[in-house]
């Protein structure tokens, strides 16, 4: 492990800071939610907030106490790596859990139904059991819209309304109901699976009330006027397109005229809507109840929203390199069938190239609450002010260097020290740089490039 990488980074999913092992009991919830979600590393040494490393008094001590903590209060048995690192004139402790392939893990002295924790940003939250049971459900290999709905029979499947939908890729024949796993043979008989039942299901808004789209454009940048909403019920491949003509409806568009050709420029290109509303439907947790997928438009924003945390194992920057872990098997297969999907994991990468390619930042992803919210912002990013430019020789500086001191930036910036350092409070502020050392007096403390 990389040391002086894991302190350019800030708490999140996978990373975690403790000052010491004042108490135990966040210390042991902060492994299970690790071993239960993505797996992740604790630094014992280090202050939370400021990053600053204090380092530990005994690390072979509390390298055996760390050891028996979990040893004996967690269950089923963790066996994580304790690696004792040398910084400076102290040690810090490092604790690696990797995700568990025996989920879901949980506290002994909690039990089962209170002691399981997931990891949800930097923080770590009693699952509730849909996720218990989601958790189960990975131990298996089988996915919740992979199981059989046992009330139901063959029939619930409305195969006109598929094969309406397939007609302009294929001619759907019945027994490619099960091939696509709309159907499976459970205890000798055809059941509807649950992705077949929300995606084809002739009674879906019974049995999973929840799995629509909810579109809404609000006055202002919140919630608090309503100018239009709409409550998106069709089959899922159809709400889809239904979502996307909703922005369009209430989205400005802008006329470009070249010498070859015309086309239209949206405040938010469609291709990144599409892209967002098709994760949402493929990712949501259905499971849940009370909250369905949600499309809110406000003045500088658009906002997608599904119930469910990114599928276990994942972290947000996972997501932006291209690596996909489907929640549902059944529906991802569908989409990619009808062509709404392309390519696993190429999603979100074409959501970003889209917002870049029409001058907006980036999408911003985030886990809130127990959902998952994709966010896409209007505003054109404006050329950069004086004072930008100055941070961004800052930035220039630290990128072909393994962290540098105020004096070296200073002189690299052509400014003062005190004209610096200023300026190097605003970027760590602003989470683009971080200072590591023991102290604002540390002699040795050096500036690095954040890392997300």
């Amino acid at each position: 492990m990389n040391l002086a990488e894991r302190l350019k980074q800030p708490e999140g999913k996978t990373l975690e800071f403790k000052r010491d092992l004042a108490s135990s009991e966040p210390f042991l919830r902060t492994a299970v939610a690790f071993a239960n979600t993505a797996g992740g590393i604790l630094l014992v040494g280090v202050e939370d907030q400021t990053r600053r490393v204090v380092g530990v008094a005994d690390p072979l001590a509390l390298e055996r106490h760390l050891a028996n903590l979990i040893g004996d209060h967690i269950r089923p048995q963790l066996l994580p790596e304790i690696e004792i690192h040398p910084w400076r004139k102290t040690h810090i402790v490092a604790v690696q859990v990797h995700a568990s392939p025996v989920r879901p893990h949980y506290l002994k002295a909690l039990g089962q139904d209170q002691g399981v924790f997931v990891r949800v940003g930097s923080t770590n939250r009693r699952a509730d059991r849909f996720m218990v049971e989601e958790l189960r459900g990975l131990s298996c290999l089988e996915g919740f819209d992979e199981r059989p709905m046992t009330p139901l029979n063959s029939e619930a499947i409305n195969f006109r309304v598929a094969a309406e939908l397939f007609a302009s890729v294929r001619k759907l024949r019945e027994q490619d109901l099960q091939t696509l796993r709309l159907l499976t043979r459970h205890q000798g008989r055809l059941r509807p699976t649950v992705g077949g039942v929300i995606l084809f299901g002739r009674e879906r808004e019974r049995w999973f009330p929840d799995a629509w789209i909810q579109a809404g454009r609000f006055q202002g940048q919140d919630r608090t006027r309503i100018a239009d909403g709409a409550e998106l019920q069709s089959h899922p491949p159809r709400a889809v397109e239904e979502a996307v003509a909703f922005v369009r409806k209430h989205e400005t568009r802008a006329l470009e005229v070249n010498a070859v050709r015309h086309h239209e420029q949206w405040s938010i290109p469609l291709v990144a809507v599409r892209e967002a509303v098709i994760n949402a439907v493929v990712h949501a947790d259905y499971a849940q109840r009370g909250a369905p997928i949600r499309l809110s438009l406000f003045d500088d924003r658009l906002e997608v929203e599904n119930p469910g945390l990114l599928p276990f194992g994942l972290t947000i920057d996972d997501i932006r390199q291209g690596i996909s872990k489907l929640r549902n098997r059944v529906i991802g297969r569908v989409f990619r069938e009808l062509g709404l999907i392309e390519q696993w994991g190429s999603g979100i990468q074409r959501m970003t190239v889209a917002c870049r390619e029409a001058g907006l930042p980036e999408p911003r992803f985030e886990e809130v609450g127990w959902h998952f919210r994709v966010t896409i912002l209007k505003r054109r990013q404006p050329p950069p002010g004086p004072a930008e430019t100055i941070d961004q020789a800052i930035v220039r500086a630290l990128e072909t260097s393994d962290g540098l001191s105020t004096h070296q930036i200073a002189r690299a910036i052509n400014r003062t020290s005190r004209a610096t350092r200023t300026r190097l409070a605003g970027l760590v502020q602003r989470g683009l740089l971080v200072e590591i050392g023991s102290g604002p007096s540390d002699p040795r403390r050096k500036y690095h490039l954040a890392t997300r």
